[in-house]
């Protein structure tokens, strides 16, 4: 059964089918993107985009994942997304604020943003507190490892550590004045786990989507993937679009760096599995029957 729509302050999110989350990076040390540091502006172009393309969310980090870079100060990180926050928010775009930090994502709703993305298990409890202040949604997500650190505990059972993790997360919010329909839950795909163990829980979904709240799946460009297919974070976009194909359903949202490209994989999916139809009178708009030809210089 599909769960309601998530509450994020004042705009609820309906999950009647998957709902692509839109990464932006305000960090200038991405494991994805070799680019460097961006500007401002360059942030709010590259958030529009995603939305133009599909994205009903954009997801904005201030710190890095990577667990060969220390972990940089709250204000430092508070000073890389809120003016994006504000900025995106303003001009009517749902943002997220992907932080395990109190300070940050107290920043981050105070600018505007409508979800906090705890990875880190509510490390920080303060979160928690954050989102039941707000009514901002919060995204609870299970791993092992404290921040920026990397390791695999090993499980007896990883899925039953995942459901159990999670449940007593979701308690924990509760009992500090998050609501049911504020939660979202992240089963943490490379997240103290070995890319074995990533693959038994993206196969045992079920057993999260039976605690009864949307799924996050962060999916996009994993390391998981690179350890299956040999290849770089860049070139793992097929490997991203299999897994959403095996995993995405009404009730997930999915974060993902190529947002144009899932957003055809999703619409091509449905309606080759019969969940949406093509109309009869469809016909190819002819500027997109063939490649444009090669501008000639003067």
């Amino acid at each position: 059964m599909t769960p309601g729509p998530l509450r994020m302050r004042d705009r609820p999110l309906a999950l009647d089918e998957p709902v692509l989350m839109g990464i932006v990076n305000a960090t200038p040390d991405s494991f994805s993107d070799a680019q460097g540091p961006k500007s401002l502006g360059q942030l709010v172009e590259r958030a529009e985009r995603l939305v133009e393309e599909g994205a009903g969310l954009i997801d904005v980090g201030g710190e890095s994942g990577r667990t060969d870079r220390s972990a940089v100060a709250a204000d430092e990180e508070a000073g890389r997304v809120v003016p994006l926050i504000r900025r995106l928010a303003a001009s009517g775009i749902t943002v997220s604020v992907d932080t395990w930090r109190a300070p940050v994502a107290r920043a981050g709703l105070d600018a505007g943003a409508a979800m906090v993305n705890d990875m880190s298990g509510l490390s920080d409890p303060g979160v928690a507190d954050a989102c039941a202040a707000s009514g901002a949604a919060l995204v609870v997500t299970h791993t092992r490892n404290p921040p920026k650190q990397r390791g695999y505990p090993g499980y007896s059972d990883v899925m039953a550590d995942v459901t159990a993790l999670l449940s007593e997360l979701c308690e924990r919010a509760v009992e500090r004045g998050v609501g049911e329909d504020q939660l979202v839950l992240d089963p943490g795909v490379d997240l103290a786990k070995t890319p074995a163990e990533s693959v038994t829980v993206l196969r045992s979904l079920g057993q999260v989507r039976a605690l009864g709240r949307p799924l996050l799946l962060s999916l996009s460009r994993k390391d998981f993937l690179g350890a299956i297919t040999g290849r770089a974070p860049a070139a793992r976009l097929a490997g991203t679009l299999a897994a959403i194909g095996a995993t995405a359903a009404a009730g997930s949202i999915v974060r993902v760096h190529d947002v144009a490209s899932a957003r055809d994989f999703l619409t091509v999916s449905a309606v080759m599995e019969g969940r949406a139809e093509v109309a009869a009178e469809l016909l190819i708009e002819e500027g997109l029957r063939r490649e444009p030809a090669a501008s000639v210089g003067p």
